[in-house]
């Protein structure tokens, strides 16, 4: 129903930047929050932050904050997870999710991207 697909993983050395998308496609994409989680090898995966279609603010993780930000562009259903000062325990496996709002349950997962910051 709903189908969300990473890009623009890589490698990168610390301190350097990079962008990450999520393009969503599906039905009724307004009943959705986004979030971005990772997940790190040999750990669980945690939440990064989160984003509305329409109004409100992002939120982040503390972890990120202040390094990481959040932006959409409704026109293309996409979310996007701008990166920097990236730090080798960014290292991870990146996926967004679709939460529904009214439920708060998290629907639908991207298959991931890989970010591999290198020290």
């Amino acid at each position: 129903q709903v189908q969300l697909v990473e890009s623009g993983g890589g490698l990168v050395q610390a301190g350097g930047s990079l962008r990450l998308s999520c393009a969503a496609s599906g039905r009724a994409l307004s009943a959705y929050n986004m979030n971005w989680f990772r997940q790190a090898p040999g750990k669980e995966r945690e939440f990064v932050g989160s984003i509305m279609w329409s109004g409100g603010s992002a939120s982040y993780a503390e972890t990120v904050k202040g390094r990481f930000t959040i932006s959409r562009d409704n026109a293309k259903n996409t979310i996007y997870l701008q990166m920097n000062d990236l730090k080798p325990e960014d290292t991870g496996v990146y996926y967004c999710a679709a939460q529904l709002v009214f439920t708060r349950q998290y629907a639908y997962w991207g298959q991931g991207t890989q970010v591999t910051v290198s020290s």
